[in-house]
């Protein structure tokens, strides 16, 4: 009789949540996921197991109770008292960017005499955008040296120093002179000046996804996203008007990525969070139509930047064409270690070299 009552009444009043933390991540950082269980009755649950799927980018540590398998199954094992509330948070690493969801917690419980088990399954709605990683700025110094070139000798794109346009936080790549000490020992912190540009530039960043070997090449389409992401972010901190666009198909809409970052906004989180989702592989525009295509459109005086792993004789067509009608190019080419370095001399782009290194 015991145990009939208690197959019944076990799940009543019995809630449990999983939730990631509330703001996204970056790759490459820690997060955190958070287990609540709470027994509003009073009957016990002498031995409650709380099972979730995890993806397997999402590392635990090791004296974690998981087995790796496609997925990280998570499980944990409680003994929950009558009226108790169980709260346990669990580190995560963020190993790889991406969308990650969790639909549903299974949960077992033992029977009195732990003869038997029962089931219950409780759908969930918690989720984690993981950022591409930020590249070092010492390593961003060269492309935006060769764009603010490109932009400098054909716009005129310089500061005025009557239009001030706010303060921000130094960044380590600010010269002395611009540094408010007023507002910084107010602040606490090193602030510096901005102005506003005496022109108005927009240029548009190209990546490519394209990845059509046998032998995949991952690591240097991840660092393609990742260069993109922190190439936006400091084009829109430099005052320029950006469009990202990319072969990569945006989920949401199912139509390849567009994104437009207003200049001096400074807000990324929109295109972040659609490059969280990108999926590799699949039925992609290849890379030279992908620069056909936006050659097609035949804008004068344009400025591109076009971050692509792929270096076939049919990208280097597109580029000519995409450089026609005297617009810059700029071609950024991760490429791994060991391989040798590109070298493009040629007078319609500027290429540049990107070894990608290891992703800790």
């Amino acid at each position: 009789l015991l145990e009939r009552g208690y197959r019944r009444f076990w799940s009543r009043d019995l809630h449990v949540e999983v939730h990631f933390q509330p703001h996204p991540a970056r790759e490459g950082e820690e997060a955190t996921l958070t287990e609540i269980i709470e027994n509003r009755k009073v009957l016990p649950v002498p031995m409650l197991q709380v099972e979730f799927l995890l993806d397997r980018s999402l590392g635990i540590d090791e004296e974690e109770n998981a087995s790796l398998s496609d997925q990280l199954y998570k499980r944990d094992v409680f003994s929950v008292s009558f009226y108790q509330k169980i709260s346990r948070t669990i580190p995560l690493k963020c190993r790889k960017r991406g969308y990650y969801h969790i639909h549903e917690a299974n949960l077992i419980a033992g029977g009195l005499q732990m003869e038997k088990n029962y089931y219950k399954d409780i759908p969930q709605d918690t989720f984690l955008y993981v950022y591409p990683g930020d590249v070092s700025i010492d390593r961003l110094k060269l492309p935006m040296h060769r764009l603010g070139g490109v932009l400098e000798g054909r716009r005129g794109m310089v500061e005025d120093p009557f239009a001030f346009a706010g303060m921000r936080e130094y960044d380590g790549t600010d010269p002395m002179n611009r540094i408010n000490w007023k507002s910084s020992a107010r602040m606490g912190d090193l602030m510096v000046n901005q102005f506003d540009a005496t022109t108005s530039v927009e240029v548009t960043v190209l990546l490519d996804i394209e990845d059509a070997n046998i032998l995949r090449e991952e690591a240097q389409v991840e660092e393609s996203i990742r260069i993109t992401s922190s190439l936006a972010a400091r084009m829109v901190k430099n005052k320029m008007n950006l469009w990202v666009k990319s072969n990569a198909k945006d989920e949401e809409t199912g139509e390849e990525l567009r994104v437009h970052l207003a200049a001096g906004a400074g807000k990324t989180a929109e295109l972040n969070r659609k490059l969280a989702c990108v999926q590799l592989g699949g039925n992609l525009t290849g890379s030279a139509e992908f620069l056909h295509k936006e050659a097609e459109k035949e804008l004068t005086g344009h400025t591109y930047v076009v971050v692509s792993k792929n270096r076939t004789d049919e990208v280097r067509e597109a580029l000519h064409l995409l450089s026609g009608a005297q617009n810059q190019v700029l071609w950024v080419i991760p490429y791994l270690p060991g391989e040798e370095v590109p070298s493009e001399q040629n007078r319609a782009y500027t290429a540049i070299g990107w070894e990608v290194k290891p992703w800790k």
